[in-house]
This record gives structure tokens, C-alpha cells and sequence, in this order.
């Protein structure tokens, strides 16, 4: 059986993102627009939204971005009016997508991304197809050489919250809820460790998918198309890359 890890998705994710550094902005907006919608735009007590405009500002987005990006999740934008939505499909070979994200016209965003599954081989579904697998979680990640002791800090995170600890091939990987994310995150940096790998709030699916190079670069197609649509906010799948196709993949970019 061909090996596969959490690092290996991780490190491909970021390698894709680095990529296309030059949306940078508007990766940051909807992130901001997404935590704003769920929890509000007061910063002081929307934890996931100080954190999102924290990334913000370190990467020299501009303060009328941030703003804007609060305003629209919020709903208060003068003339404009966006509707929450959630897709779910399927990509090829079965892969499941739910997507998420917020427009002021639901019919154009529909058909645009009926029109991404179809020209990639996968289609749309009925609500609650594939939404029952994902759930919620923080996910923070790391370089592990500057930890002099795994254990303590694995019963600090733990402490503050955290639901799952791993170390592979000097990573440290963190899981918690969502409601422990923030303080999850601020203990690690009181630490010294703020130059994270992965340090974000997602859904992480029960059930994964490995399947073979062709495929997941048929759905890696797909996710490109979803990812450049301005009112797609949140991509999530279960997609599973082994190490061989990981590698493969990342020899190609």
C-alpha cells in the first residue's frame, strides 16, 4: 500500500498557495468576509476575525481591503446585498467538494461553478450529500527544531485546548475546535513559535480519498477553476495525497 501523511497534503497545499502568492488579497478578503459572517465584525470579541486581520496587515494589505472584506461579511456594504451560499458535488473519482462563500447574484454563481464541475468531469449535488463528513477544526502547524521538549509542549497545547497533537518528519501538527483555535494559537506564540505552515480554521473531512495521479490532477483542475471564482470563499475536500503523487505533483510546479 502506497504511504500517505497529514504532512504531505500540508506541505502540497502550501507549495500551491506560495505559488499563487500574488492573490495573496484576495485569499486574506475571504477569509476576513468568512469570520465576519460567522461571527460578527467586532474584533474584540470575534476571535477568528482579529486573527485573519492580524494576517492581514503582516502581509501590507490595505486597511480600505480589510475593511471592505468585514463589511461584506457583515452585510453592510451601502448598495450591495450578498447572500451566504453552500455548495456541495462531487470531482472525479468521487471526490467530495463543499463549498462556501457569499454573492449579490446567485444565479451567476451557481452557474459558473455547475459549468467548473461539468467541464472537469465531476457534477453538483443535493444539499447534505457530502456535507455530513466535514467538521469544523483549527489546524496549526510547524517546524519542530526549535522544540527542547515535545511532551511539555504537547500538555501545553493540550491545556489551552487543543483536540490532537502530532510530530512527523519535523512538523508539529495542532488540531483543536474552533472555539479554542485563538488561545490554541497565542499560547504557541508566546512560546516563540509564530512562524507557522498551516494556521487556519477549516473542515476536515472523516473520510479521505486516495485516488491516482491522473485523477488528482483532474481535481486539482477543478479546485484551480473554484479558487480564482471571487465569490467562492472556503474549498474544502477529501482529497488524500499519498506521498508518491504529492511529490509527483509538487515536481510539476
Amino acid at each position: 500500500m502506497a504511504g500517505h501523511s497529514k504532512w504531505a497534503n500540508i506541505k502540497h497545499k502550501k507549495a500551491r498557495q506560495d505559488k499563487k502568492r500574488g492573490k495573496i488579497f484576495s485569499k486574506l478578503s475571504k477569509k476576513i468576509t468568512s469570520a465576519a459572517r460567522r461571527g460578527g465584525g467586532d474584533m474584540e470579541y470575534n476571535s477568528e476575525l482579529r486573527v485573519y486581520v492580524d494576517k492581514a496587515k503582516n502581509a501590507n494589505m490595505p486597511k480600505d481591503n480589510i475593511e471592505r472584506a468585514i463589511k461584506k461579511g457583515t452585510g453592510e456594504l451601502e448598495g450591495v446585498s450578498f447572500t451566504d451560499f453552500r455548495y456541495e458535488g462531487y470531482g472525479p473519482g468521487g471526490v467530495a467538494f463543499l463549498l462556501e462563500g457569499s454573492t449579490d447574484n446567485k444565479n451567476r454563481t451557481v452557474a459558473d461553478i455547475r459549468h467548473f464541475f461539468d467541464k472537469n468531469g465531476g457534477n453538483l449535488g443535493e444539499d447534505g450529500c457530502v456535507a455530513w463528513m466535514f467538521h469544523s477544526r483549527g489546524v496549526i502547524s510547524f517546524a519542530d527544531d526549535g522544540v527542547d521538549d515535545t511532551d511539555e509542549l504537547m500538555m501545553l497545547v493540550l491545556e489551552y485546548g487543543a483536540e490532537d497533537f502530532e510530530q512527523e518528519d519535523g512538523v508539529i501538527t495542532v488540531t483543536t475546535d474552533p472555539s479554542t483555535y485563538a488561545e490554541v494559537r497565542e499560547a504557541l506564540k508566546g512560546e516563540g513559535f509564530a512562524d507557522f505552515i498551516t494556521d487556519e480554521i477549516t473542515k476536515v473531512a472523516e473520510n479521505s480519498l486516495t485516488p491516482e495521479l491522473g485523477t488528482v490532477k483532474k481535481n486539482m483542475d477543478l479546485i484551480d477553476l473554484l479558487e480564482d471564482h471571487d465569490d467562492i470563499e472556503e474549498i474544502y475536500h477529501n482529497l488524500d495525497l499519498t506521498d508518491e503523487v504529492a511529490e509527483a505533483l509538487d515536481a510539476e510546479m
